[in-house]
């Protein structure tokens, strides 16, 4: 039996513990967020567990359990980094030949002048996003310039205090009416997809983000080979074992909008049938390389 900690948060953890304990792999809740760890009595010993499910998404957090968990991650602190860092993805994937959503970097401080030129290069509305943040959690729409420097002027007030430690954001072209896929790729292979979508009445009131914890709904589709394939070709650029990546589909255009390495586990029917196989078997490897 293999013991895997697992550092997701509890939703996650719970749909997982079943299926990989029929496969041989005993997962535990390991939380090194938001709790306080005695550093010289941990509850935990370096050699508990055989492997990691994917590093902490707190990097000073994911450091000490690297120092007292000792263990190989499926998806490693290099893999989460990658994906946190959305410009940085986006420009990969981009000389990578693959099409991505229109983008534009901005690190603060700039000035206003270079803020409207940005602005005027795109079609509005258009969206500004944080780069590092996940869950939807800053992202705005901008419908016209006063209210974009008005936003821009928010991000630099959060970005005055010197302990934020990434200072950039994206500015984004604004795709009406597209459809949002999050789509899973293991081991550089797919394993299944998602389409979310937000209730009706939550679009009538001005909703317009579609991340699940903002209330979308996600409902298990068959996505088309040459999405799938897309998705794929994402994962293997950026070297990344377990990965969603999130596609924007409008008519026959699809482009990538951003990826995620610390993904949420869904309810097993909206993956491929043998994704806890192939998981179990990712997962297995990684405790022998660890060994």
């Amino acid at each position: 039996m293999i013991d895997l900690a697992v550092a997701n948060d509890q939703e996650t953890f719970q749909r997982m513990r079943d299926p990989l304990a029929e496969r041989g792999v005993r997962a535990h809740h390991v939380p090194v967020s938001e709790r306080v760890v005695p550093l010289g009595d941990p509850p935990w010993s370096p050699d508990e567990f055989s492997a990691g499910f994917v590093y902490p998404g707190r990097m000073m957090e994911g450091g000490v359990a690297d120092a007292l968990l000792d263990v190989a991650w499926l998806n490693d602190r290099d893999a989460v980094l990658t994906s946190r860092n959305k410009a940085d993805v986006l420009a990969r994937l981009d000389r990578a030949g693959l099409p991505v959503l229109r983008t534009e970097y901005v690190s603060n401080d700039v000035s206003e002048s270079e803020l409207t030129a940005v602005f005027d290069r795109f079609e509005p509305p258009v969206v500004v996003k944080p780069n590092s943040t996940t869950r939807g959690v800053g992202v705005a729409k901008a419908h016209d310039l006063d209210s974009f420097l008005g936003i821009c002027d928010y991000l630099s007030l959060v970005h005055d205090y010197r302990a934020t430690d990434d200072r950039s954001f994206l500015v984004q072209e604004f795709l009406p009416g597209a459809t949002d896929y999050r789509v899973m790729v293991l081991e550089g292979e797919y394993a299944g997809a998602v389409e979310r979508r937000l209730p009706d009445d939550a679009v009538s009131s001005g909703q317009w983000k579609h991340n699940v914890h903002r209330g979308a709904e996600a409902t298990g589709v068959d996505l088309p080979e040459p999405w799938r394939e897309l998705a794929e070709s994402v994962a293997r650029t950026l070297e990344i074992p377990f990965v969603g990546v999130d596609l924007l589909v409008t008519g026959e255009a699809v482009v990538v909008n951003e990826t995620n390495a610390r993904p949420t586990i869904d309810e097993e029917t909206k993956y491929e049938p043998d994704f806890y196989d192939r998981l179990a078997v990712a997962i297995r490897s990684r405790a022998r390389a660890g060994d």
